[in-house]
């Protein structure tokens, strides 16, 4: 895991602070196991937030866009 990785895993980590256990480690593991993924949604989002949408609303909107694909990583 190169630096990049490890401060991107720490900064999920302290967002991730009030879920429980058993919710942080699933979305840990996908994350572990989909670095692209995520790394694509985070990209999104921040060209959104780039191009003057607020940051919750890009949220959300890239989220229901990849929201099957995310069910199912999360099933598995």
């Amino acid at each position: 895991m190169g630096l990049k990785d490890f401060l991107i895993k720490k900064q999920l980590e302290k967002q991730l602070k009030n879920l429980p256990e058993n919710q942080k480690k699933v979305i840990m593991k996908m994350v572990d196991e989909n670095p692209d993924f995520f790394k694509k949604i985070n990209n999104e989002i921040n060209e959104n937030v780039k191009n003057g949408q607020d940051k919750m609303l890009a949220s959300v909107s890239v989220m229901k866009k990849y929201q099957s694909q995310i069910q199912k990583m999360m099933q598995q």
